[in-house]
């Protein structure tokens, strides 16, 4: 089993390739679908995503995997086909979001746990039966000039551990997401306190990972970018870059499978500019790739619009967008790159 999940967390790794995150909950999904002028329906969500899976090319030369929520991982295109086998096909591997997502934290005021350790043994073993290979579990830690406490840290930490335990012996390679969130407050969420807290987060999460017994080689990491608050951005390009390197080298050992960086409420161009300055300006030692949602699926949506007739033109517009972060994932994007399309 060691080597076959080794296996996985490579080609999820790929070279010049990067992970869909469509693994909006229900609720998220409305916003999304919103946003591009789209009621959310249970057959409009599926349109959504299966506009995404049948864009060949962005499929077969970009993506390597894609993670699903519950109902997308047992839903069936238009014509029947599983949405699944749709990722397969093109070469993919399908993976699947298994938190139940964040509650309040008892005691600890404007902090959450993320909940869904109960009875998740035997859900990753249906999963796995529905063709899952990769699961998904992120908790989300708020920043502030005193935020997050230690409690919330490790409380989310363990969870995260015990789920990457269990993903493991299930025979799925788990993606853990300690996500410091963005948006706090300006005065407060500069870089450096971005940096302080991701750091933190991320010392003490490696620490869970080895006493539950997980196979770093085995688990990929998706984690926020070191950047300060999106209500007060000021940091350049570069000095994301630098700030992010510098955290992670002092922090994510150098046995992990990879890293693949979640977009975090990043603009689509953000997210392309920050990855690539990182892949174009340092010597890494770990794998780095990008694993977006919004950053990689808002321009096709708008596009898209819930028409049959835009299909194609939705498609377009990720076929775009997965290539300039395959050129990010190289170091080879700049900006007159995304002029040209």
């Amino acid at each position: 089993m060691a080597e076959r999940l080794e296996e996985i967390a490579a080609r999820l790794m790929t070279q010049r390739k990067g992970l869909l995150a469509a693994d909006e909950s229900t609720g998220t999904a409305k916003k999304r679908l919103a946003a591009a002028g789209v009621t959310s329906t249970e057959e409009t969500r599926r349109d959504s995503r299966e506009m995404l899976f049948r864009a060949e090319e962005a499929m077969t030369d970009y993506i390597s995997g894609v993670i699903l929520y519950d109902e997308t991982i047992r839903q069936k295109a238009a014509d029947g086909t599983p949405l699944v086998e749709l990722i397969t096909r093109a070469g993919a591997l399908a993976g699947i979001k298994v938190d139940e997502g964040a509650v309040p934290l008892a005691l600890h005021p404007g902090e959450t746990v993320t909940e869904g350790l109960d009875g998740l043994r035997e859900r990753l073993a249906e999963y796995h039966g529905l063709g899952a290979r990769f699961a998904k579990w992120r908790a989300a830690i708020s920043i502030s000039d005193v935020l997050p406490s230690r409690a919330c840290v490790r409380a989310n930490n363990r969870a995260l551990a015990r789920y990457a335990a269990l993903c493991q012996e299930a025979g799925l390679v788990p993606i853990v997401e300690p996500e410091v969130l963005m948006d706090g407050d300006p005065g407060t969420h500069s870089i450096e306190r971005c940096a302080e807290v991701s750091e933190a987060v991320q010392r003490d999460l490696f620490e869970a990972l080895v006493e539950a017994g997980v196979t770093l080689e085995q688990t990929i990491l998706k984690p926020n970018m070191v950047i300060d608050g999106a209500k007060a951005r000021r940091a350049s390009v570069e000095e994301v870059a630098e700030m992010t390197v510098r955290t992670f080298r002092r922090t994510v050992p150098t046995a992990i499978a990879g890293i693949a960086f979640l977009s975090g409420g990043q603009s689509s161009e953000e997210a392309t500019a920050h990855l690539n300055a990182m892949k174009s300006g340092f010597d890494l030692p770990w794998p780095l790739t990008f694993s977006y949602s919004r950053a990689l699926q808002e321009d096709a949506l708008k596009a898209w619009a819930g028409k049959s007739d835009n299909v194609a033109a939705g498609q377009r517009a990720f076929v775009h967008r997965s290539r300039m972060n395959s050129l990010a994932e190289r170091g080879e994007w700049n900006r007159e790159l995304e002029d040209a399309a």
